[in-house]
């Protein structure tokens, strides 16, 4: 079986077009953007460890927010789709979109904004 093949079988349609197509989920409506618990997030797609809980915040975007990232499973490229010239974070393993990093972040550090569909967390 090819592997999209597998991804359309393992993920809803919205992952699948996130994850695999780059899409967006609609802001304030995913099911980890106020989860508080700690752990570890992962991607949805391969499982691998993408976020610590610990770097987890607020931004008011309506997408989870991280300080930082698990730097050897993410890849970090230049987007400039949609005319703006953004830095797109793709899980290095299976090479799924997750979303943005932004220079943004809290007290000068990066700001990774991520979809909510795009991860799965394990509680610790």
């Amino acid at each position: 079986m090819k592997k999209e093949e597998e991804f359309k079988k393992k993920l809803t349609k919205e992952q699948y077009h996130v994850l695999r197509e780059k899409g967006t989920e609609m802001p304030f409506t995913g099911k980890l953007l106020h989860n508080k618990d700690k752990g570890m997030y992962k991607c949805m797609a391969c499982g691998v460890q993408l976020f610590s809980s610990d770097t987890k915040f607020d931004s008011g975007t309506g997408w989870p927010s991280f300080t930082e990232a698990n730097k050897k499973n993410v890849i970090l490229k230049e987007d400039v789709s949609l005319g703006m010239r953004r830095v797109e974070v793709i899980c290095k393993n299976c090479g799924s979109h997750l979303g943005h990093v932004f220079d943004d972040g809290l007290k000068g550090k990066k700001h990774y904004c991520i979809n909510s569909c795009a991860l799965d967390f394990e509680k610790k």
